[in-house]
């Protein structure tokens, strides 16, 4: 497991990770859903539900959706939950440009606005949300540690913090099968598709480096949450981590 400090970039070590994250996703933006579905065989959907459920308990009006990409997490939020507003928040204007017309298709202007933010450098203020969500997004910080603190500063007291994020399955032999489908398989088909020959190898480099299980659980504690709770879904694919503040 690598220590919480460690970083890897999508396309140079030297340089700013955001400005790089933020150019690889403006990038794939355009065949990013569809090869999400493909990768996960549509499980990321069940995966995203679930999360979602965790905040029923406390019934949000109000949601934050960091890194929301191309708005997939907040639209099924507003199908499962039906809060008065959720605000999604992304570094990518490619993906916001995919979000925005999905919301325009779906008639959700009046729940949901997508705007163009930085994650580790959030403009609300203290405890102006119930809860905020995040998936498949906090790998990608350059400051993991920061956007967690930012992300607990911005949700009210009792409020909750809901992260969904891939992780790395440690039983055999799934770990096995799990290492030859996401480090050969998904980069070669990524590349195929995409065109851009870097995101997809990227993807299970920064899967392998993220600080997953309970070392993330103590990051959220470190950052202000009461509670962190961890639960691996399918075989240790994917993790939901739920904070409450």
């Amino acid at each position: 497991m690598a220590a919480p400090n460690s970083t890897v970039k999508p396309y140079s070590a030297d340089g700013n990770k955001k400005e790089q994250v933020a150019d690889m996703f403006n990038n794939i933006s355009s065949t990013y859903d569809m090869l999400n579905r493909f990768m996960t065989m549509g499980i990321d959907i069940i995966w995203r539900r679930k999360a979602i459920r965790s905040l029923r308990s406390i019934t949000p009006q109000h949601i934050l959706d960091v890194a929301t990409g191309t708005g997939d997490f907040a639209i099924e939020s507003i199908r499962l939950l039906n809060p008065k507003k959720i605000t999604g928040i992304d570094i990518s204007e490619g993906m916001l440009s995919v979000a925005r017309e999905k919301i325009r298709k779906k008639g959700l202007s009046d729940q949901l606005e997508v705007m163009l933010g930085d994650s580790e450098n959030l403009p609300f203020a203290d405890g102006h949300f119930d809860a905020v969500t995040v998936a498949f997004g906090v790998r990608n910080f350059e400051n993991l540690q920061q956007g967690l603190n930012e992300i607990h500063r911005v949700i009210r007291p009792g409020g909750k913090a809901i992260v969904l994020e891939l992780s790395n399955p440690t039983a055999f032999p799934i770990k096995q099968l799990f290492h030859f489908y996401f480090h050969k398989f998904t980069p070669a088909l990524g590349r195929l598709i995409s065109k851009d020959k870097r995101a997809y190898s990227y993807l299970p480099e920064s899967v392998a480096q993220f600080p997953s299980g309970a070392v993330f659980a103590k990051m959220l504690q470190q950052a202000g949450f009461t509670e962190a709770k961890v639960r691996p879904q399918t075989f240790g694919f994917c993790t939901i981590y739920e904070a409450t503040k």
